[in-house]
């Protein structure tokens, strides 16, 4: 197994809280009082965080173990408060799956997923099928059917593939719930064409 990266264990307790505040400020009743004081913590809260910032995103870095890190990622991403997080398993025959909440940050309809957070949710699990180490698939296109509202809630996400033509992978899945499917979808997803490395010139 491999050790977690160093940093993991100061920044994704950071990500936690960011998450549950956010659930917080949408759910909370306080008094105007109590929300100005926790606003001005919340403003101390980024002066502190903002001492050193990364230029633009965060993007994938390498950790010491040469694993490709993607802590920003929307879907996955363990530095990244928007994201649920999803923990993708891979099975020996190759279905994926992930069981998750999505809380009131995820809201559209009343007490319902956002549909656009399904898809979010989909495109991802659809698309790890084909994700290979080092050699990542890109969505072509994503078919989405909403068989019925997603209520907010634990949910799992699974998928599988279909058939794989050169070097494009066809994956269905599906987003149930305690009843049953909510979210059906199907997608192709691309592995760009590997440049050939550069010969070496002639020596001068």
């Amino acid at each position: 197994m491999t050790d977690p990266h160093p940093l993991e264990a100061v920044y994704e307790p950071l990500a936690v809280s960011v998450r549950k505040l956010i659930d917080v400020t949408i759910r909370t009743e306080a008094d105007a009082a109590a929300v100005l004081a926790a606003r001005q913590l919340i403003d101390t809260a980024c002066e502190q965080l903002s001492v050193e910032l990364m230029p633009g995103s965060f993007g994938l870095r390498t950790t010491p173990d040469g694993q490709g890190s993607a802590w920003g990622n929307v879907a996955i991403g363990i530095r990244n408060p928007v994201a649920p997080p999803l923990f993708v398993h891979h099975e020996p025959d190759g279905q994926v799956w992930t069981e998750f909440v999505l809380g009131a940050a995820y809201e559209g309809p009343a007490g319902h997923v956002h549909g656009g957070v399904c898809a979010l949710v989909l495109d991802h699990v659809l698309g790890a099928t084909a994700h290979q180490p080092g050699r990542p698939a890109y969505t072509g296109t994503l078919t989405v059917r909403y068989l019925r509202g997603t209520p907010l809630g634990p949910l799992r996400a699974q998928a599988r593939v279909q058939r794989v033509e050169g070097v494009k992978t066809f994956a269905v899945g599906e987003i149930t719930d305690g009843h049953g499917v909510t979210v059906q979808a199907e997608g192709v997803f691309i592995h760009p064409k590997q440049r050939p490395p550069l010969e070496a010139g002639p020596a001068a």
